[in-house]
């Protein structure tokens, strides 16, 4: 049996060898499947886990435990404190409910101020999504007009329907890794228009924002690129860096102006680029997606297509130009990969 020593990926962007898909379904090696395997028995002792059965579905996917796994090396162990943790911050603030009841307007005004989900996917298939940080400033009085249990809650809310609908529904649709379940995220992280003084007093909400998705959403985010940085960025860059692992920072991309700058010889080695494919990339950002943050996610014709065949078998009036034109749903719903549907939670 696997024993609590941390089982590395088999490649590493160091050895010039990295492999994105390390550590996921299809791309395990045998010590990382016997790691698994050591986890499953270990939440199934402790009354945390079943595996499927003539009865039903397992209750958590592999793709799930996967994160954890891997956000802690692959450390059974260790993963299943994690595990335990964040299922026990689930009951506490009740968050399958939360998510099934939350209203349809305030999560649709939410996302205006959250990170953004473009309708896009980065080369490997991943959700992209972009974040503007000026956005805060601009919707402060929606914000904080509430107390901070609801906007702890809103922020819940917005990561369950990532994980629950975003990423389902990328790996139900075609991708370049198909047996491999879309599980995180790319993510453009826009600084333009913050001041020092704004970055200053966005820092409590933005170290709760990631405090959460460290502790309980592990492994959710591929890969930032930062754009727009202001020049006192490199001043900050040592504070902000402490909220996150080395291997999160590791993820962390921060372009430089002449990276987005097709006059420029660093343009053609952007790691944007790298990351994305240009017509996927909204046209403000250097690509060709005619997209802005407070724009509906603009799908590509794929993901219409699964959009519009999966929300045919519901009723309603809020899934009506889904039904149709295979537009985004509204609000908080499920995507069922095994019978490729859209659900209610």
């Amino acid at each position: 049996m696997t024993t609590d020593n941390a089982v590395s990926p088999p490649a590493s962007a160091a050895t010039g060898s990295y492999n994105p898909w390390a550590g996921h379904i299809g791309h395990l090696t045998p010590a990382q499947e016997e790691s698994l395997e050591t986890f499953k028995k270990m939440l199934s002792d402790a009354g945390l886990y079943h595996a499927a059965s003539k009865e039903g579905k397992a209750s958590h996917d592999d793709a799930t435990l996967l994160r954890f796994l891997r956000a802690r090396r692959f450390s059974p162990q260790k993963a299943l404190k994690q595990f335990s943790d964040t299922l026990s911050w689930r009951k506490k603030h009740d968050v399958d409910n939360l998510y099934a009841s939350f209203p349809v307007e305030e999560f649709e005004s939410s996302k205006r101020y959250y990170p953004r989900w473009t309708g896009r996917r980065d080369k490997g298939g991943r959700p992209v999504y972009v974040y503007k940080l000026s956005s805060i400033e601009a919707f402060s009085k929606e914000i904080y007009g509430v107390d901070e249990g609801r906007r702890y809650e809103r922020i819940v809310a917005l990561y369950e329907v990532m994980m629950r609908f975003v990423a389902p529904l990328c790996s139900y649709a075609p991708h370049p890794s198909q047996e491999t379940p879309i599980s995180s995220t790319t993510s453009i992280i826009d600084l333009s228009n913050i001041s020092l003084t704004s970055m200053w007093s966005l820092r409590p909400h933005l170290q709760e924002a990631s405090k959460l998705a460290t502790a309980n959403y592990p492994e959710t985010l591929h890969a930032i690129v930062v754009v727009n940085a202001p020049g006192f960025f490199g001043k900050l860059w040592g504070w902000v860096s402490s909220w996150f692992d080395e291997v999160t920072r590791n993820k962390i991309h921060i372009l430089t102006k002449d990276q987005l700058d097709p006059s420029s010889p660093a343009y053609k080695t952007c790691p944007l680029f790298e990351l994305i494919d240009k017509e996927n990339i909204p046209k403000e950002y250097g690509g060709e997606l005619d997209w802005t943050f407070l724009d509906e996610p603009k799908v590509d014709e794929e993901v219409r297509g699964v959009l519009k065949e999966g929300a045919k078998l519901l009723e309603g009036d809020e899934l009506e130009g889904t039904r149709e034109k295979g537009d985004m749903v509204k609000g908080p719903w499920v995507f069922d990969v095994a019978d490729g549907r859209v659900i209610k939670p």
